[in-house]
């Protein structure tokens, strides 16, 4: 049984609106582009961008069979990206239906900085 942890004091997590353009480039060619970005800050990890899948180009993007799941936020299915020849797997992932506490990053995707070439905030 997958166990639901609420954020507080000893894993805080705060979601909220990033003021500044975000972009995610991969293979030469700009896969999300957003002014809409949810900015996602949990306990020491780095921050991490979530934008909507309408600011992002959904047919650079294709479901791996790839899964995990967070106790504060759900289980998070995963994306390969391809542009230019190239293919970096399992290289974003979104929340379908996270956990009350997350839902405004619902459907939105996050890139990992280590897998697209970059994660820019403009």
């Amino acid at each position: 049984m997958k166990m639901m942890k609420i954020p507080g004091p000893d894993h805080p997590i705060s979601i909220v609106p990033n003021p500044k353009r975000v972009r995610v480039t991969f293979g030469g060619k700009i896969v999300a582009d957003t002014a809409r970005a949810l900015t996602l800050t949990e306990a020491n990890y780095p921050q991490v961008h979530y934008i909507p899948r309408a600011d992002a180009d959904m047919s650079a993007l294709s479901r791996t069979a790839h899964g995990s799941h967070c106790p504060y936020k759900g289980d998070a299915s995963y994306f390969a990206v391809t542009a230019s020849g190239r293919t970096a797997d399992n290289a974003a992932w979104s929340y379908e239906a996270p956990y009350p506490a997350m839902k405004e990053i619902a459907g939105c995707l996050a890139f990992y900085p280590d897998r697209v070439d970059a994660i820019e905030e403009l």
